[in-house]
């Protein structure tokens, strides 16, 4: 059974777009295929049985039949009776809901059927660019809503959607990615163009429908991290729909749903290649932007609590930047498994977002001394175990509130480079430090499957929840890298393409 699965946001509330998509003969007025069309029988257009019939622009004359409809939950359900293109025992659904952030709505429209032999990545294509891709931006016109233009398969000709128009694995096809100019500030993030070719052997051709960002693309950027050679691509995480595969790839297929964290570098941007071994497909209950929101930051959660340093129940765990997303993980994660955790956040907002989030003692770090506070909370204890990925001074400090025989693990430097450290004074608490490094950890299919298994599980279950604090469109990669910096951001940001 071949699966297409596409989204996007329409900048509208919700109640509008479904009043405008929700009339099943409504498609003639906004498809740029549909030359006409009427339901058979006379019957209403929202009523369960309603078969329409329709005519392309191409001359080509299909019927469709209504399955389900649901004013409460924003969603129908419809079959291909009729059609001369082979997508056998085609249902497809529809289905609207409002976005968290703001007065928009958030459209998924998925399909399966069979197909015949070898013509799947022509078939998923077909739909996912030519029908579904091609409806969403021609409600977007209707919305007044800008169109960023879509990725187009070179040398594409003839109707919306003629068989012939599409290409298969054989052809480049050319879409926008943020290109690194040169090692700097965020403005040498730039918007381009770009062609991508057909996928090589072990490789996917993939179109994101989320990109995580996060802090190593900062060090990327600035060159701190020697990963991108400008021009080039940067990023490291993201989530989406397999257009076609490579030579030799077997796990994936055309409109599988997938998602991805670590190198290659090159995640900001509509499609991309990328080789298969790091890919993981996602569950139906795991959505694309959490995904991109969760598998880097997630994983890393992962490690950092059950394989760096296990923490158990009765530990006292410091967390740093608990309102951000890896520390808003560390510290869910780490109060189900039953240790106390204390953070420290940079405002009374965030605070209250850590205290949402598992984080039993949160700190403002501007308002009151975080060693103090440790050590009023344990009773002149100290930590169990620090996570720390601020660097600067705040290691040096962390190592004042930890506990006898306690544990930091250093796993960033948000506030600069870090200074040499007295070793021999580790003594004086028989402490330990480390600097784990997410590649030792996620750096094999292995290690990557076990890993998000345990992520993914840990979301379902409810143990996890995902905070997506800001989005922002993916040509404004550059924006994100500032909030970011500034430490105006709390939970994950994705970008949208």
């Amino acid at each position: 059974m071949t699966k297409v699965r596409r989204s996007t946001i329409i900048d509208a509330p919700v109640d509008q777009v479904w009043g405008f998509l929700r009339d099943f003969n409504g498609h003639e007025r906004w498809h740029p295929a549909v030359a006409e069309s009427r339901i058979e029988g006379g019957r209403a257009a929202d009523m369960i049985g309603a078969v329409r019939r329709f005519k392309l622009k191409d001359g080509a004359l299909l019927r469709e039949q209504l399955l389900t409809l649901s004013d409460r939950d924003r969603r129908f359900t419809y079959c291909i009776l009729e059609s001369p293109i082979p997508l056998i025992g085609y249902v497809s659904t529809v289905e609207l809901k409002p976005v968290t952030d703001g007065n928009r709505t958030f459209w998924d429209w998925r399909c399966e059927f069979r197909s015949p032999p070898g013509e799947e990545s022509e078939l998923t294509a077909l739909v996912g660019e030519q029908i579904y891709e091609a409806g969403f931006d021609a409600v977007k016109r209707a919305f007044n809503q800008p169109v960023t233009p879509r990725l187009r398969t070179d040398g594409a000709a003839g109707s919306a959607v003629s068989r012939a128009a599409v290409a298969g694995s054989g052809a480049a096809m050319t879409g926008h990615a943020i290109i690194l100019d040169r090692h700097g500030g965020p403005e040498t993030l730039a918007w381009q163009e770009v062609s991508v070719p057909p996928p090589a052997a072990g490789e996917i051709r993939l179109r994101h429908t989320a990109v995580g960002v996060n802090f190593i693309d900062v060090y990327c950027r600035t060159g701190y991290f020697p990963f991108v050679t400008p021009p080039g691509g940067i990023g490291m995480e993201g989530a989406g729909i397999v257009l076609d595969i490579g030579a030799g790839v077997t796990a994936f297929a055309p409109g599988d749903r997938v998602a991805y964290a670590g190198p290659p570098v090159g995640a900001y941007a509509e499609i991309r290649n990328i080789p298969t071994d790091l890919i993981v497909p996602l569950p139906a209950a795991i959505g694309d932007e959490t995904a991109a929101a969760a598998m880097l930051k997630g994983m890393t959660a992962e490690f950092l609590l059950h394989r760096c340093q296990k923490v158990k129940e009765g530990d006292i765990v410091l967390v740093h930047a608990a309102s951000g997303g890896v520390g808003s993980l560390l510290s869910q994660w780490a109060s189900h498994i039953g240790a106390t955790v204390i953070g420290t956040v940079g405002s009374r907002d965030k605070a209250r977002l850590a205290l949402a989030h598992g984080c039993a003692h949160p700190i403002v770090t501007s308002e009151e001394d975080f060693v103090a506070r440790v050590m009023a909370v344990t009773g002149g204890r100290g930590a169990d175990v620090i996570y720390d990925a601020i660097g600067g001074d705040n290691l040096n400090r962390s190592f004042e509130a930890l506990a006898t025989r306690g544990h930091i693990v250093s796993f960033g430097q948000a506030a600069g480079p870090l200074e040499p450290l007295d070793i021999a004074g580790f003594a004086s608490k028989s402490a330990m430090i480390s600097r784990p490094n997410y590649g030792h950890y996620a750096g094999t299919p292995e290690q990557v499957r076990a890993a998000s298994a345990r992520l993914f599980a840990a979301i379902e279950r409810g143990i996890l929840k995902v905070e997506i604090g800001q989005r922002f469109p993916l040509r404004d990669a550059a924006e994100a890298h500032r909030r970011l910096e500034a430490r105006e951001t709390t939970g994950s940001t994705v970008l949208l393409p």
